[in-house]
């Protein structure tokens, strides 16, 4: 059987590598054939570590060529696995299990089996190392050189020798010439001098099966020294004159030599392509030749002549195991993995590529204030799980009013179908989600609708298949083990304690450098409006994993860092929206939130707002459960609105779930009724998006989305629910969040730092007040009352004046208040918004009659004329604000001067002779 190296990762949805653990395993008989029993026994394994007293058996096999990988039928799953793979306790501190492969694994041509151990549920990385065992009673094993790959000086000895099970016959090749034979022997011994890159071959046979070990004597090359051209930065740098050059650039402290193949020299070591190196830098270069433009090439780095990764600042890889599951509508005309040729990832290399002609270039974000964000995860958006069906839904999103879309992670993580939080390559446009280019158009067409786009990014830490992790770690490339100690990027164990994966130590140099680079590319490169930086608990060096409270406390050098990288976001886009989601002590919080505030910058917050939310809508108000003062960004002490709150995200159990399965009721009430928990959540917007400062909507929460965060595992697929659309309660959820959405966009009250919250009573009672701080506005009082109670209650609004208040979700119902003392009586679930003036919402929903109303030309930046008489044109920009007014009457093709509006998507309005129209605008 031939040996080739394979890799072999097995993911599980979170990871805490301190549960791992490294056992022995052994076999009995140590040489057999798949059709023998054999006894798997483990020892050196904990169980107690896990919290579990018995431990199982997770097995996989290969063929008769180490490849086509199955799992044991009868695994079970990760987090349940399956009784017929449990060890026997031998009362001496080992485990045992007995089989037979064919049996066992279910096939037959089997070449080699694989194993580890697990608690019966794995998550939090409760196994052992990987196990890997020979199949077959004829086998041979190279005892010497060690490594697949050994280095040497021109005219070294290299010892080679080797052991087989039986007597056998072996023939020694050197780049396929035969050099040595010994016959009729069970021990193998050689020695020769060499003096060149040699492929070295020893076959071994007992007359009827021939086994094969391949290793490699590599010389080492002369590397030439020189300095690192001024103006190159890590990674890949294209050469704007000449699109047949390309320049690559390695930082590797520490690696004697790096070679680069790809398909221009057909993935083999070539002293052609041997980088040159500038110490100083500890860094290695090269600049590639002879490339045609506008062609999809491949590379990785050939470290040392052994370690082989893809460029770290990849901008997209290709991988051997996951492409092929990436259908065409997805990404059209994907590059082939180059297989047979190399494995792990490779680097997509493109030369001569016209750069994307953006339509909006100057776009005018939305106040931080006025932020409605819209919280998605492509895979469980839609079917399609691409960023042109999101392009396809932004009419949806418009209509709803947000003016911001966070997307969960879409850099480049282990497998397809991901929430993200398992970052491989921080550089890299995930190819699930489509190209580059369909990324930069969904941004675009999201700019002319005036909505931001904010990325979810993952700096705790990366994946095994990391090629910086991979360079230093324990695993000898491969990707598990740890960190290893020379490692300028990670910690050899984690230091804090939500780590998942490898933790990034972002006191080192390279880290943060590692960290600019790769963040100011997606600014740079799409035109990003802000980043959501997740777990950012896990910046700090100075805890372990198992000490939550150090974790959780205030840490200066954390603050130090993230400040730093807050920096390094501003330095290439001044507005940047920059978001941490921290969680923790205000007093760390309120240090970013006022970093650079005086410039107009500062950091925003998130803020679970889910907890207080749930329990308001199911209905349960007893110690304080309902009380979501924390909304009021006053209450942490702040001077500027930077806590984005919400009432749900996705990491959080859905409000309609919780009220379906889990909420209040009595004989004549109850939110767990379909209908009326849809109608709770509504209402509680009311008691949501009227609190001045940033808002946070998760997926589908508009339509009263209620299938349970944990549906097929926390971070498995859910159900795409476009049908709820076409439900009347859960589309009356979405309607009134549109109204709300538009009056927060809208009113400068709701901008208003003079307000109040009363939501801290058992009762379910509560009430909100606004007075405006623009005095000149008509509507300056806002009086909000609600029961979320079960029973009806009396209430006392305490309107801030006497006189007429107006519904403001229906300016026709008016309440005349003489005494603002006097109580009012609410049934369960009942919300009232008043305000002391009526107000007319700038929305689609009063808009008729507008199919024979035009205007050109548009897009403009000058003038529009309209093709009617016209009165009272006003144009509002895509919040909702009015920018310019025309009031009285213009005859047909009046020339309207536009030329102080800025880039971007306007609606222009007014009257033609009884009707009202609304009209789109691109201003360029």
């Amino acid at each position: 059987m031939k040996k080739i190296f394979l890799l072999f990762t097995l993911f599980a949805c979170t990871v805490i590598l301190a549960q791992q653990q490294n056992v022995t395993f052994s076999v009995s008989p140590s040489a057999f054939n798949e059709d023998e029993q054999i006894t798997i026994t483990v020892s050196n394994v904990n169980p107690a570590t896990w919290g579990v007293s018995d431990i199982y058996l997770w097995a996989w096999s290969f063929d008769s060529n180490d490849a086509n990988i199955m799992d044991s039928p009868t695994n079970g799953s990760w987090t349940n696995s399956n009784e017929a793979q449990k060890l026997t306790n031998n009362g001496d501190g080992t485990y045992s299990i007995s089989f037979t492969p064919t049996t066992f694994y279910n096939r037959t041509g089997i070449g080699r089996i694989g194993m580890l151990v697990k608690a019966k549920d794995g998550t939090g990385d409760k196994k052992s190392q990987d196990q890997l065992f020979e199949v077959g009673k004829f086998q041979l094993t190279l005892t010497a050189p060690t490594a697949n790959v050994t280095l040497i000086d021109s005219g070294d000895n290299v010892a080679i020798t080797a052991t087989t099970s039986l007597a056998a016959n072996f023939n020694l090749k050197a780049n396929n010439t035969s050099v040595d034979t010994q016959n009729g022997i069970t021990s193998y011994s050689y020695n020769t001098a060499v003096t060149e890159n040699t492929t070295f071959e020893l076959e071994a046979t007992d007359g009827t099966e021939t086994q094969t070990e391949t290793f490699e004597i590599i010389v080492r090359p002369t590397v030439v020294e020189e300095a690192l051209p001024s103006g190159l930065k890590d990674g890949l740098n294209l050469n704007s004159t000449d699109a047949t050059k390309a320049t690559l650039v390695l930082y590797a402290p520490g690696k004697n030599f790096v070679h680069v193949i790809g398909d221009f020299n057909d993935w083999k070591l070539d002293n052609n392509y041997l980088m040159k190196k500038d110490s100083s830098k500890d860094r290695f270069w090269i600049e590639l030749s002879g490339l045609t433009a506008q062609t999809d090439h491949m590379y990785q780095f050939l470290i040392d002549a052994d370690l082989r990764v893809a460029d770290p600042y990849s901008t997209v890889v290709l991988t051997e195991s996951n492409d092929q599951f990436i259908d065409a509508t997805t990404y059209p005309n994907l590059p082939g993995y180059p297989t047979g040729k190399t494995n792990h990832a490779v680097t997509l290399l493109r030369t001569g590529d016209t750069p994307f002609n953006w339509e909006v270039t100057n776009f005018n974000r939305p106040a931080k204030t006025d932020l409605v964000i819209y919280e998605l995860l492509l895979r469980d958006f839609d079917a399609l799980h691409s960023f042109d069906a999101l392009k396809a839904r932004l009419d949806y999103l418009q209509t709803l009013g947000i003016n911001a879309i966070e997307l969960m992670p879409v850099s480049e993580f282990d497998g397809n179908e991901s929430w993200g939080y398992n970052p491989s390559f921080h550089m890299a446009l995930d190819k699930y989600y489509g190209t580059k280019t369909a990324f930069k158009q969904l941004v675009d067409e999201c700019h002319k609708r005036g909505i931001a786009v904010i990325l979810d990014i993952v700096y705790n830490h990366a994946t095994g298949q990391n090629p910086y992790y991979r360079m230093w770690n324990t695993d000898n490339g491969n990707y598990g083990g740890q960190a290893s100690a020379d490692s300028p990027f990670f910690n050899q164990t984690p230091r804090h304690s939500f780590n998942v994966f490898n933790d990034f130590n972002h006191s080192q140099q390279a880290t943060k450098d590692y960290v600019k680079r790769t963040t100011q590319y997606w600014i740079e490169e799409y035109k990003i409006d802000g980043f959501r930086w997740d777990l950012t608990k896990g910046f700090t060096q100075n805890c372990t994993a198992s000490d939550d409270s150090c974790t959780s406390a205030m840490q200066a050098d954390r603050v130090a860092v993230l400040k730093e990288y807050a920096d390094y976001q501003w330095d290439v886009d001044p507005d940047f929206y920059v978001i941490f989601e921290h969680l923790g002590t205000n007093q760390e919080e309120t240090e970013w939130v006022n970093y650079r505030l005086s410039e107009g910058k500062g950091i925003m917050m998130w803020s679970n707002l889910n907890p207080n939310y749930s329990e308001t809508t199911m209905g349960y108000h007893d110690s304080n459960k309902s009380n979501f003062s924390w909304i009021s960004y006053k209450n942490r002490g702040w001077t500027t609105p930077a806590n984005i709150a919400y009432m749900e995200s996705h990491d959080e159990e859905r409000m309609m779930y919780r009220n379906i399965n889990f909420g209040n009721e009595n004989a004549s009430y109850s939110t767990k009724n379909l209908a009326t928990g849809l109608d709770r959540v509504g209402k509680a917007g009311i008691f949501y998006f009227t609190v001045p400062g940033p808002k946070m909507i998760w997926q589908f929460g508009e339509l009263g989305y209620d299938v349970s965060i944990d549906f097929n595992g926390r971070t498995g697929n859910k159900p795409i629910r476009w049908e709820y659309v076409n439900d009347a309660d859960r589309k009356a959820v979405y309607d009134l969040w549109s109204k709300l959405i538009a009056l927060k966009k809208q009113e400068d009250i709701f901008r208003t730092s003079d307000f109040t919250l009363d939501v801290d009573n058992s009762t379910g009672l509560k009430t909100i007040h606004l007075t405006n701080d623009n005095a000149s506005d008509d509507l300056q009082h806002v009086t909000i009352i609600g029961n979320f109670g079960i029973t009806e209650q009396a209430i006392i609004p305490a309107f801030q004046q006497t006189g007429t208040w107006y519904d403001l979700l229906d300016p026709s119902n008016t309440t005349t208040v003489t005494n603002v003392n006097q109580s009012m009586l609410l049934q369960p679930g009942e919300v009232r918004i008043y305000g002391n003036s009526a107000v007319t919402l700038s929305n689609e929903d009063i808009i008729k009659n507008t199919t024979d109303i035009s205007f050109y030309p548009n897009p403009s930046n000058s003038i529009i004329k309209i093709n009617k008489d016209v009165e009272d044109v006003a144009i509002y920009n895509i919040s909702g604000k009015k920018v310019l007014d025309y009031k009285g009457s213009y005859i047909k093709n009046h020339s309207f001067n536009i030329e102080s509006l800025a880039t971007g998507l306007y609606f222009v309005r007014g009257k033609t002779e009884n009707n009202l129209f609304s009209l789109k605008l691109l201003v360029r």
